[in-house]
């Protein structure tokens, strides 16, 4: 999975007075957790841009002016209900030798035969929880939808995983190819004109 660095400064006064500066001078408070105790820094708001804005997910590198490196997720995000700016982010320590369990988008790959023929495509899972070891999360899974044919479901167990786990039950709908209406009326008048007796032909 493809990470981000973002680079920040420890804090130690966490107050309420002292959260209200640090937003007030464009920063962001964060925590990490998951490792011996939680650690309180801060980092400029842009920084989190390509974390926070995109439907992709990725992993973060967080560089402390003191030289501490610390691989995390994002785990939990506050924003602001009107402003949208972004008040608190908790992030969760990785470690290399334990599994971490986060969601990841759905790639559809691949052009359905269903689809092809009229159908629509309907995506009922746009993201997935996977658990693995950090070093083998994926940037997304992918649904091969090329067999789906009209009114066919792609389910979970049908997915390719590589050195992760997927936490969703066997029946679970990633995806499925419904009958559109031009499709369904095209059939209906199909069916008409086979029942309906040729033109000139004596009953």
């Amino acid at each position: 999975m493809k990470s981000i660095t973002i680079k920040g400064s420890e804090r130690e006064s966490v107050g309420k007075s002292a959260t209200k500066a640090v937003r007030n001078a464009g920063m962001v408070p964060c925590v990490l957790y998951g490792g011996d105790q939680p650690v309180h820094f801060i980092a400029e708001e842009k920084a989190f841009k390509n974390l926070v804005y995109t439907p992709n997910v990725h992993t973060v590198v967080i560089e402390l002016e003191n030289g501490k490196t610390l691989n995390a997720i994002l785990q939990d995000i506050q924003i602001h209900p009107v402003s949208d700016k972004i008040l608190h982010i908790d992030f969760y320590q990785l470690h290399n030798d334990k599994e971490i369990t986060m969601e990841v988008p759905v790639k559809i790959v691949g052009n359905s035969k269903g689809v092809m023929a009229g159908g629509v495509l309907r995506l009922n899972q746009r993201k997935l929880k996977v658990r693995a070891l950090p070093a083998n999360l994926p940037d997304f899974v992918e649904a091969d939808i090329t067999e789906l044919e009209m009114g066919n479901k792609l389910y979970v167990t049908k997915l390719p995983t590589n050195n992760f786990k997927l936490l969703h039950p066997d029946n679970t709908v990633v995806c499925q190819v419904r009958i559109s209406r031009a499709a369904m009326k095209a059939a209906q008048e199909a069916a008409k004109a086979a029942k309906a007796p040729a033109k000139g032909k004596k009953k």
